[in-house]
């Protein structure tokens, strides 16, 4: 049973979803980045999603745009994000991580090199945004062959005819996006999030986690009484820059993530209260 698996089989039993994180690696640098990823368990965080920066992130609204553009100023690669996961790891071997981002990175650096650094680092799921099913051979079957999770987005349009593709070789858990657009926009109808959980679970015996759009622990509390987990992202990348001066962190940057994970939790823990 993988982190990921083992995390959301706790939590059931506990009768609560998880309280997914989101933060982009090296922003606002890599010394605050790294304390933000280590203070996420702390706060009440269950799985972290860990962002690998891209220049071009097309499923990705302004915030996390931003907190790209300053990881990348900062130097930030790829190589240097599986270094920051396996420091936490030397800290933290329960919490699951999963990077998230796009391919060409990935590509650039070499899938075979990185499907075996990333598992020897300590990742256990990946989320590759711009990677179809129909290109499972390109990334997916040899991270499932290592024992690394493979998440798949469904989205509002796909239909029953497209979930099966969607979902043959996901594993870890679904990610369900809950509108048609980018990170950080509105949720406009709870009742029909609630719906889909349920027509996705139709399908699959995986967790379904429920991202974009969630940003109070109101809406964690709401969204989390149909999904068995919650994504957060970016109000947390939001908060981040809201804390710095000319780009750089101040004592509130690491504080400011800390406290508003812990307000979330809270939410996530009422949700079936």
């Amino acid at each position: 049973m993988s982190r990921i698996e083992k995390r959301f089989a706790e939590l059931k039993a506990a009768g609560r979803p998880a309280l997914v994180t989101y933060v982009m690696a090296g922003d606002p640098d890599l010394a605050t980045s790294q304390a933000i990823l280590e203070t996420l368990p702390q706060a009440g965080s269950d799985i972290i999603e860990f962002g690998m920066p891209f220049s071009d992130p097309m499923a990705d609204g302004v915030a996390i745009q931003l907190g790209a553009q300053r990881a990348l100023a900062g130097g930030m690669t790829l190589r240097g994000v599986l270094g920051m996961v396996e420091d936490f790891r030397r800290k933290d071997e329960t919490t699951p991580i999963v990077l998230m981002g796009y391919y060409n990175p990935i590509y650039i650096f070499g899938v075979d090199k990185f499907i075996a650094a990333a598992k020897d680092a300590g990742v256990d799921g990946l989320i590759v945004v711009d990677l179809p099913p129909e290109e499972d051979d390109e990334l997916c079957i040899p991270a499932l062959a290592a024992g690394i999770n493979f998440i798949r987005l469904t989205t509002p349009t796909t239909d029953d005819r497209r979930l099966p593709a969607v979902l043959k070789n996901t594993s870890g858990f679904v990610y369900y996006v809950s509108m048609t657009g980018v990170t950080g926009a509105a949720i406009k109808s709870r009742g029909a999030v609630g719906e889909a959980v349920e027509r996705i679970k139709s399908h699959t015996d995986l967790p379904v986690a429920v991202g974009f759009g969630i940003k109070t622990a109101e809406d964690a509390a709401d969204i989390g009484r149909h999904a068995d987990g919650i994504v957060v992202g970016t109000v947390l990348v939001d908060a981040i820059a809201k804390t710095l001066v000319d780009n750089k962190p101040t004592e509130r940057t690491v504080a400011a993530v800390r406290e508003l994970v812990a307000d979330l939790a809270g939410g996530v823990r009422r949700a079936r209260a």
